[in-house]
């Protein structure tokens, strides 16, 4: 585990002091999903540099985590997290492979290619065609991949959007991190056309493209995400598909269980999406059930690491390891697909105590299980935080919860 969280300047100079005896990760940003790659990793002994705007988030607690510290936001200035970036490798007797844990940390990494470190996913023209949803449903409707109903409002009058939709109906960016900044959420569900234009209005103040889409009557715990690797050479991909079996809060929340299970028309569909884009490298194909369509409908693609990021790595398909391994030139060995549930306790906990209607999914031998810190030992059962042989990231989230700060993403 690293000491503390560095400011850059004795970042770096700590580095330019280590020896590394292969090619280190460099992690951004350093929460929960900076966790999960970083444990994932640390299972073949591969060292990780955790990367952030700040020292609240979970990962630099961790033993996983060799080093951590504070680079410049690449949303305040890309000149400067690229220069950052680019002075750490230069630093190092390897060139480290990034890992970008959230849409503006890898959209910076494949946008200003710091020089002298591996990137194991596809170029910025790439992404970018995944990543902004209008291009994204655009290749959905040619490839026939099913999508709700949507109006781009840089071709759509909005009156004409609002006769074709029926009130509530959501409202999302082509972009999310920018509108999430500005609104505090990446979807917005809007009850009547008041609602509607002011959301349009602050889109135009701030440049932001939107579009408004159908509210998918969708059916609660039956979405379905594919978590891939695709490989740059050949195309071959490994991954799963997980059922976000509960989410808060519930409606639009992030995922706090989610369970593997086998759902060849989420692979198949996404893998279509995934081949026609060129996109490799690791993502999240999220779909939902939709009841009156009768079908999955895909809603987003992450490319890139996501929350749950370890229950693919629990079921069998340890997606960084398989990244950094092909940017590397090794080899490694996967196993799988396995039964697995991944369980997000501070959210889940909160749920079974606001929500009195809510029925507990896990059963009285998992809660025993999670209890006795005996799950890290078996299979089928894994976390996102909370681990007993490594406490200090759960320590971390106790203090966020406990204080009077908080960590600037949920995820």
């Amino acid at each position: 585990m690293t000491d503390a969280f560095l400011p850059f300047d004795e970042l770096l100079e700590t580095v330019e002091q280590r020896r590394f005896d292969r090619p280190p990760a460099v992690v951004a940003n350093a929460h929960v999903t900076g966790l999960g790659v970083a444990r994932a990793l640390a299972t073949h002994d591969v060292p990780v540099i955790a990367l952030d705007r700040s020292g609240d988030g979970v990962a630099p607690r961790s033993d996983a985590v060799t080093l951590a510290g504070e680079v410049t936001y690449p949303l305040d200035d890309s000149d400067g997290f690229r220069e950052d970036v680019e002075r750490l490798a230069d630093a190092l007797d390897h060139d480290p492979v990034a890992f970008g844990c959230m849409d503006e940390w890898a959209l910076a990494f494949a946008q200003e290619e710091p020089a002298g470190v591996r990137l194991p996913f596809a170029d910025y023209e790439v992404i970018d065609g995944v990543l902004d949803k209008y291009a994204l449903y655009e290749r959905a409707e040619r490839l026939d991949v099913p999508y709700p109903e949507t109006h781009f409002l840089e071709e759509t009058d909005p009156a004409e959007a609002t006769a074709a939709l029926e009130f509530p109906f959501v409202v999302k960016p082509a972009r999310k991190r920018r509108f999430e900044e500005a609104i505090g959420t990446n979807v917005l569900e809007v009850a009547d056309e008041a609602e509607f234009m002011d959301i349009v209005e602050l889109a135009d103040e701030e440049e932001m493209r939107i579009m408004a889409q159908e509210k998918v009557d969708k059916a609660t715990g039956q979405d379905r995400s594919f978590a891939s690797y695709v490989r740059p050479d050949n195309g071959d991909t490994l991954g799963v598909v997980g059922n976000a079996r509960v989410r808060y809060p519930t409606g639009y929340g992030t995922s706090c269980v989610v369970d593997r299970v086998d759902e060849p028309v989420i692979e198949e569909r996404a893998t279509t999406m995934l081949d026609d884009a060129d996109y490799y490298g690791i993502s999240e194909s999220e779909f939902v059930y939709d009841t009156d369509r009768e079908e999955y409908v895909l809603l987003d693609i992450n490319t890139r690491p996501w929350k749950w990021i370890g229950m693919p790595v629990a079921a069998g398909a340890n997606l960084p390891m398989a990244a950094y391994a092909d940017a590397v030139g090794t080899e490694t060995v996967h196993t799988g697909p396995l039964d697995t549930r991944w369980v997000y306790l501070p959210d889940y906990l909160r749920l079974n105590f606001e929500d009195p209607t809510f029925e507990d999914v896990l059963a009285p031998r998992e809660w025993e299980t999670l209890l006795s810190g005996a799950f890290h030992s078996g299979q089928g059962l894994t976390t996102g935080v909370y681990l007993p042989s490594d406490p200090g990231p759960a320590y971390a989230l106790l203090e966020t919860e406990f204080a009077e700060r908080e960590y600037y993403c949920a995820c």
